[in-house]
Formats: C-alpha cells, sequence, structure tokens
C-alpha cells in the first residue's frame, strides 16, 4: 500500500496518496519540481532561489519568464535593477540613484541614462540649458544650446547668412594653420579639396529596384533621397580630428569634433590649447557672412 513516511499513514490507492499530500499542512509541493517541503517558508525559499522559477516573493506571485519578472518589480517594488535592490518607497529608489557612483541619474528629471556621455547630452540639451549660444549669421538670430548645435544648424545649409557646411570648412582651413583640430594630410590649405566636390545623382542610378548609391551601393527609394545621401557628409573625407593623442578620432564635420570635445568622452576639453582654438574658432564665426 502507498505510505506517506512523513505523516506515517498507508493509503488505498497512489491517487489517495497524492491527494493527501495536496491537502496535508505536512506537505508543500512544487509541482514544477516535483519536491515536496516540509513548511510554506521551505517551499517558498525554493521559488525565490530556483533558476526554475521567476518568483516575486513580495506578492506570492508567479511569472512566465525573467524578463516579467523584472519588469513587475519596476512597476510594483521600487527596484533597481542594477544593484538588485528594493526600496520601500519612490523616494527611497530616487535616492539611491542620486547618490550612486554606479548609476548615471538625472535628479530633477528622475531619469536614468545608459551611460554618462547619455546623461551629459541630456544635461546639455535644452531640457537643461537654455538656448543662449546665438547663431552669427547675418539676418538669422537664432539661439541654440550648445556650440555643435550651432555649428549643426550652420553645415545643415538653412540659415539665412547662407553659410553650409562647404563654408565651414573653408573657413576652419584658412584659420587652423597649425593642425590642431585639423588633420594635414586631408585638410589642404590650398587647391581644391574633397569638401568642394559635390555628388550627383540621376535616373540612371536605378538598379531595378533601388536609387544605388555608385559609392557606398547603399539602396533608396527615391531620387531626392539618393541626392540628400550624396550631399550628405557620408561621403566626405575625415577633416577633423581630436586633439588628444590617445583618442585621435577623425570627423568629417566640425559639429561632430564639437560634439565628441562637447561630450568629455576622452577628457580633451581639458586641455587649454583646445579650449582656446575653440573660442577663437567659435569667436570669429561672424566671418562666415563674408563668403
Amino acid at each position: 500500500m502507498p505510505e506517506c513516511y512523513r505523516c506515517s499513514r498507508y493509503f488505498n490507492s497512489l491517487a489517495a496518496l497524492h491527494q493527501h499530500e495536496r491537502n496535508s499542512p505536512n506537505h508543500h509541493i512544487c509541482e514544477q519540481c516535483g519536491k515536496d517541503f516540509t513548511s510554506w517558508h521551505g517551499l517558498k525559499e525554493h521559488f525565490v532561489q530556483s533558476r526554475a522559477h521567476d518568483y516575486c516573493q513580495h506578492c506570492d506571485s508567479h511569472f512566465d519568464n525573467s524578463a516579467e519578472l523584472e519588469n513587475h518589480y519596476h512597476a510594483a517594488h521600487h527596484y533597481c535593477s542594477k544593484c538588485h535592490r528594493f526600496f520601500q518607497n519612490a523616494l527611497g529608489l530616487h535616492e539611491h540613484y542620486r547618490q550612486s557612483e554606479l548609476h548615471h541619474y538625472c535628479a530633477s528629471c528622475q531619469q536614468l541614462f545608459l551611460s554618462a556621455s547619455n546623461l551629459t547630452s541630456h544635461l546639455n540639451s535644452s531640457v537643461h540649458r537654455p538656448k543662449d549660444v546665438m547663431c552669427p549669421g547675418k539676418g538669422c538670430g537664432l539661439g541654440f544650446v550648445s556650440r555643435s548645435a550651432l555649428l549643426l544648424h550652420l553645415e545643415s545649409g538653412t540659415c539665412s547668412s547662407g553659410a553650409d557646411r562647404q563654408t565651414i570648412n573653408r573657413y576652419v582651413r584658412q584659420y587652423d594653420t597649425q593642425n590642431i583640430i585639423t588633420n594635414p594630410a586631408r585638410m589642404l590649405t590650398g587647391g581644391t579639396t574633397e569638401d568642394d566636390i559635390t555628388y550627383t545623382a540621376s535616373a540612371q542610378s536605378w538598379n531595378g529596384s533601388a536609387y544605388e548609391c555608385y559609392l557606398c551601393h547603399g539602396g533608396f527609394r527615391s531620387l531626392a533621397a539618393l541626392n540628400q545621401h550624396l550631399a550628405s557628409p557620408r561621403h566626405q573625407s575625415k577633416n577633423y580630428v581630436c586633439p588628444l593623442n590617445v583618442c585621435r578620432q577623425s570627423f568629417s564635420t566640425l559639429s561632430g569634433l564639437c560634439q565628441h570635445i562637447e561630450s568629455e568622452r576622452c577628457g580633451v576639453s581639458k586641455f587649454k590649447v583646445v579650449q582656446n582654438t575653440m573660442d577663437n574658432v567659435m569667436g570669429n564665426m561672424r566671418r562666415l557672412t563674408q563668403y
């Protein structure tokens, strides 16, 4: 006869034994794992510790997978996933994010970011900074939150002054004679450079399924989109370079280099020669209206 050794009882059938185990306060069974525990506490510890279970001990709830469980933690329990810690309330979690060096957190917006550079970009955005970098272009008067944003505006060709990317490049080519922020092998002081070349495409770029870029062979749905791609910095020389010897990352636009400097990724912004160079470049930007 089937016997329950824990309770010292015999049963007429296995079905009766199983019914006893499900109903008896002496048995706490995990149906998924087939394990029997002597107490509810033991079964709960099993749910918490076993990789076979995605279990919230605070709610005594099971979830289909770890992603659902973590989403539940965030929604219901003020949970920090990086530190695997729970907090009593939103204020406790907020203070944890604010004080911990492990997190990239904007306290005023109560928003987490994946990296320090993302947080820096957020703090340098119009959310936290006034648009007090004024465009020097004649008849423009627009304000921007940073120098890189101003340069993007000028390089785009939308400024009423008529400045564009080629204008910026010609200006810097004449100014940066010591090649502090430019690559001397590419940024020539005279003659024609790749920046003076304008790429265009015609209807002959159609390859049967898309308009194909003859430089990178990328496909585009329309001829206008292809020509927009050709007019972008995508196929221009990387004339600008980070001055820091251990970095030397190159960029095809001055705005790209300026964004790199502002992000403080490599620390080049701390050097006085870089600060002076960028200050002088931006300070003399009004000359662009003379071209």
